[in-house]
């Protein structure tokens, strides 16, 4: 048996909760939740419209338009053939379809079924300390923001829309206040929980108060800095830092710990997922899927496409991904790495480090940050033997670029495609 696909406006999160909660049922399309020009803006001055993928890391927005005649606001089904890429409809399991570009680019469409999606819901649950009412601070296009809903409709509670526009903590503040439940949870990625730990550390007693509302706070989408985490933990915040994508239907991982049934294993360095949660795979591209998934040891594993570690009691360790790994010198330099070595320096919080070709080393780390006093008077030198100590000497940054604005994507990650090219023009 198969179904249609049905595309929602994610700018409508309460029309893609209602379209959910037919396809968990086995009713309606499978939602295909699309950016359609209102969402939720979570970076510094950028809408939604590209966005990341919060529960990975991963690069959202497949570019791909409806075809003509398409109404998307309405939540109208889509004919075969009026999805350009895909031309057949899906399995009747298949009930979310989220769109990514991946790290390459390349658009992806990730066919998540309804076993997976509920199996995410109820080992959140277990790892949270039970069902709740949640807030969605989170585009309904992202994996993270359509879990929202799932576990809303797996709780049988209603939840709570931030609504569109920028992220505010005064706008947050006031949406947290009207969830109700005795267990209130919301998903956000760093740059919200730094603007909400930000405005409780300068006084506003509301936002203090919203962050210490919540019974849990999950934090993914890209790695949670020790320093923001220890300053969030002081504001009162109760945060689980997540790790997963969405061919594991959302965040797989809390605080180092898998959740539910999910296995986790480093081969060769790099991560692998088993589990319950696992996508059926790529809508429309079978080579695709048959080199992320593949069975091993009577189960089913998704290669991540991260380098990282499993330690004898389970806790999992992830050190970047695996292409984010240059060579300088002759040497594997992780940039990953590097990055976390220069955020742990007063006035480093926030920067990005990027590679830029060298005529003498190849390739060589770049830091790029915002503008600020601290940054502004530690010199290269400092930075480099901070850097060398943890990492090597080949790791040490070849340059500083001070930015007044670093560029993000939608979300609040990091542009790196932008910051690189601002690094080498910088640089040349």
């Amino acid at each position: 048996m198969t179904r249609a696909l049905r595309v929602v406006d994610s700018g409508r999160p309460a029309e893609v909760y209602e379209a959910l909660r037919e396809a968990l049922g086995g009713g309606g399309g499978a939602v295909v939740p699309r950016d359609g020009g209102t969402g939720l803006g979570v970076g510094a001055g950028v809408d939604v419209g590209s966005g990341v993928d919060v529960g990975s890391g991963v690069d959202v927005g497949s570019g791909v338009d409806v075809a003509s005649g398409v109404d998307v606001a309405s939540g109208v089904e889509v004919a075969s053939g009026a999805w350009p890429g895909q031309d057949e409809r899906v399995a009747q399991n298949v009930a979310l379809v989220i769109e990514t570009s991946g790290s390459t680019g390349v658009p992806k469409r990730v066919a998540l079924s309804a076993d997976a999606l509920l199996a995410s819901a109820a080992a959140s649950a277990g790892a949270m300390g039970g069902q709740g009412q949640w807030m969605l601070a989170l585009p309904a296009h992202y994996v993270a923001g359509a879990q929202v809903l799932v576990r809303s409709i797996a709780a049988e509670t209603e939840p709570v829309y931030y609504g569109d526009g920028h992220f505010d903590p005064t706008r947050f503040a006031e949406a947290a206040g009207r969830l109700e439940h005795d267990l209130r949870f919301v998903s956000v990625v760093p740059v919200q929980l730094a603007r909400l730990v930000a405005a409780s550390e300068s006084g506003d007693r509301a936002v203090g108060d919203a962050l210490r509302r919540f019974d849990g706070i999950l934090v993914g989408g890209q790695a949670l800095t020790p320093e923001l985490r220890k300053r969030a933990l002081a504001a009162g915040a109760r945060i689980l830092s997540t790790y997963g994508s969405s061919e594991t239907a959302g965040g797989c991982v809390y605080d180092g710990r898998p959740i539910g049934t999910t296995n986790v294993r480093a081969v060769d360095g790099l991560l692998e997922i088993a589990g319950p949660v696992l996508a059926e795979g790529y809508l429309g591209d079978q080579e695709r899927t048959a080199a992320m998934f593949h069975e091993a040891d009577g189960q089913r594993w998704y290669r991540t496409g991260d380098l990282g570690r499993v330690d004898s009691e389970g806790t999992v360790s992830v050190l970047g991904r695996a292409d984010n790994v240059i060579i300088s010198g002759g040497e594997k330099v992780l940039l990953d790495a590097v990055e976390g070595a220069v955020r742990a320096l007063d006035g480093f919080g926030g920067a990005v480090v990027v590679a830029v070709d060298d005529e003498e080393w190849g390739q060589v780390p770049v830091v790029v940050v915002e503008r600020n006093s601290s940054a502004s008077s530690t010199t290269l030198a400092a930075v480099r033997a901070h850097v060398a100590e943890r990492a090597g000497r080949a790791a040490a940054p070849a340059a500083i670029v001070q930015v007044d604005a670093l560029p993000h994507l939608s979300s609040g990650k990091p542009d790196r495609v932008a910051a690189r090219q601002v690094a080498a023009d910088e640089t040349a």
